[in-house]
């Protein structure tokens, strides 16, 4: 029986360029380095994002970027009152903001971003259980 998520591995081109990333918008912590020892496919760096139980070991490994973006992405969970803070630090960076579907009240809002290496992110206000509530109650 799956017991939960593990964790997530981006290919990035840059570790270091990636982990300011991670540190800047996500407070990520680092907790390994394998500097130049490849115990897996390439160089690697493990981060923890968010506390406690909500928290989430993220994997970078040094590569060949993602030929092409898609709409494929990994959503993390902000509240409305950090929004703004966050889509600063997105800016702050300088990535680049996709804008967000369009949405119905009740269902949260996205900050959507692509990293340097084409992979999307998106910090998110609602839950799961938001949306589906919202759903339930039609256009």
């Amino acid at each position: 029986m799956v017991q939960g998520l593990s964790h997530m591995t981006f290919i990035v081109r840059d570790l270091d360029r990636m982990q300011v990333l991670l540190e800047r918008i996500f407070d990520a912590r680092v907790i390994y380095d394998s500097n130049a020892e490849t115990f897996s496919l390439s160089r690697e760096r493990f981060f923890l994002i968010g506390e406690g139980a909500d928290t989430v070991w993220v994997a970078t490994m040094e590569g060949d970027p993602l030929p092409s973006r898609t709409y494929n992405h990994v959503a993390f969970k902000i509240s409305d009152q950090d929004y703004d803070d966050y889509l600063r630090r997105v800016h702050a960076l300088g990535l680049d903001v996709r804008e967000g579907r369009s949405r119905v009240p009740g269902e949260g809002q996205s900050i959507y971003f692509y990293d340097h290496d084409n992979h999307m992110f998106e910090l998110h206000t609602g839950t799961l259980d938001e949306r589906l509530k919202r759903y339930s109650e039609g256009r």
